[in-house]
């Protein structure tokens, strides 16, 4: 105990130092950034970006224009530039980053662009993909918020769900999966700010017409709400009118609102196949609606990866956003 209390008083000493004109050492230059310090000693190692002067002793010190360098690294990993590139237009210069001077040559560029910058592994994805991962990683806010507006005004907002936002939620999600309880407040973060991007790009809900209205919700015990979100905000869009549940909705609940709103569609959302069941999506299809002699009946769709495997005759299962919002199309307008 004695030696971590030692080390933690030379630390304090060594920050001191650094606001009274000594230079900020590593530590301190990774909390301004907001990134981990191996993360700036491996900028220093693999391009150069380490500091301009050398002093003597065992702590590394680094000047305000050092510190301007690495924010420039940041600002532009954060619009998706691969990470060399970044770092030769952070160093002002049109010749490749300097080599390293103790460790090996960067990796190759194509490795490189199929990371997001801490180890996440996004595959052959659009640019987008990587600064939004970079910006959800660093937990920042204001660069996530614009490079979503900027996605959705873009590509339109299926696309912008299908080719960048959705992948790098996956990449996210594999990401925790594969590190315990790590990065789970990540998933959470980019998840909540994905919401709101949807809320604030979709246009009011359509009024209701007899017989157009689509009711979402996700199947009971089922809480991952954000591809219902996607698919309302898609259909509003389309002028089409819906009614959104969200999560873990009461089979009572549900049969309730069937009944209550007459729609044409009923999305059931199951994100895991312990949720889907098949009875209930078969009980819901079989509820009429209307005047005696003219009964109508909705078209439940099955959305998610949780009811493969457990559809039948008669209860859709698009595969995609896409897809979904082209069975709706049909069914209202038929």
């Amino acid at each position: 105990m004695g030696v971590n209390r030692d080390d933690e008083a030379s630390e304090a000493d060594t920050e001191a130092d650094a606001r009274h004109g000594g230079g900020l050492t590593t530590g301190e230059v990774a909390r301004r950034l907001g990134v981990a310090p191996t993360t700036v000693r491996s900028w220093d190692r693999r391009y150069g970006l380490g500091p301009a002067a050398h002093t003597g002793g065992r702590h590394r010190r680094w000047t305000a224009g050092d510190l301007a360098r690495l924010e420039r690294m940041c600002a532009l990993t954060a619009t998706g530039l691969p990470p060399a590139e970044a770092a030769r237009l952070a160093l002002g210069g049109t010749a490749p980053a300097p080599p390293p001077r103790t460790a090996p040559p960067a990796p190759p560029a194509a490795p490189e662009r199929s990371r997001a910058g801490s180890g996440l592994r996004l595959g052959d994805v659009r640019q987008e993909c990587k600064g939004i991962a970079r910006s959800a990683l660093r937990l920042d806010a204001v660069a996530l918020d614009k490079q979503l507006e900027d996605a959705i005004g873009e590509h339109g907002l299926v696309a912008a769900w299908t080719e960048v936002i959705m992948p790098t939620l996956q990449a996210v999600g594999r990401k925790w999966e594969s590190a315990g309880e790590r990065y789970v407040e990540v998933e959470h973060f980019l998840s909540w700010h994905v919401s709101g991007a949807l809320r604030r790009h979709a246009p009011p809900v359509a009024a209701d017409r007899p017989g157009a209205t689509t009711v979402l919700a996700c199947v009971p015990a089922e809480n991952h709400t954000l591809p219902l979100e996607v698919l309302s905000a898609a259909l509003a869009e389309r002028g089409l009118p819906v009614r959104m549940f969200g999560g873990a909705l009461p089979v009572e609940s549900l049969v309730a609102a069937v009944r209550r709103t007459g729609p044409a569609v009923v999305g059931l959302w199951a994100q895991s196949r312990t949720t889907a069941s098949r009875p209930l999506a078969q009980h819901v299809s079989a509820i009429e609606w209307g005047v005696r002699g003219a009964r109508r009946r909705p078209v439940v769709l099955t959305l998610g990866p949780g009811w493969a495997g457990q559809t039948s005759r008669g209860l859709p299962h698009p595969p995609g956003l896409s897809e979904a919002v082209a069975v709706v199309e049909q069914v209202v307008h038929r």
